[in-house]
């Protein structure tokens, strides 16, 4: 039992597990100010564009259930406002990553390549003989 345990608090201690729960925590956060956004703000302003229509209300009854596909709608646009946003995160990480990796290439390139041991050697043959 104490392997099991002492097993077990190595991985939850981790760095990438720490780092997980940190961003399902601000995920989880992102997608309430999200889902915000959509229900007060987007959904809204769509709903006046297409002529004062309430996507929150929308739905269909069927003899005693109702159906809210105007949630339904108000969710796709959640996530497509999240998708996109990721979609950003990753590419604007991706071209930092680039960037980066390319000036390093650039600064190898710079640097001259030292040379070899028997490189040094001959020219400490050759600077004795001259003398």
């Amino acid at each position: 039992m104490k392997g099991f345990v002492a097993e077990f608090k190595a991985f939850a201690m981790k760095g990438n597990v720490i780092d997980l729960a940190v961003a399902v925590v601000i995920g989880t956060a992102f997608g309430n100010i999200v889902s915000s956004l959509v229900a007060n703000i987007i959904t809204p302003i769509i709903g006046l564009i297409m002529g004062g229509i309430d996507f929150s209300g929308m739905a269909y009854m069927v003899d005693d259930a109702e159906i809210t596909y105007g949630v339904f709608i108000q969710s796709v646009i959640d996530f497509l406002i999240v998708a996109l946003v990721i979609f950003m995160v990753v590419k604007g990480i991706n071209k930092a990553k680039d960037a980066l990796d390319k000036k390093e290439e650039e600064v190898k390139e710079e640097k001259p390549a030292e040379p070899s041991e028997e490189v040094k050697l001959l020219r400490e043959i050759r600077d004795s003989v001259k003398k």
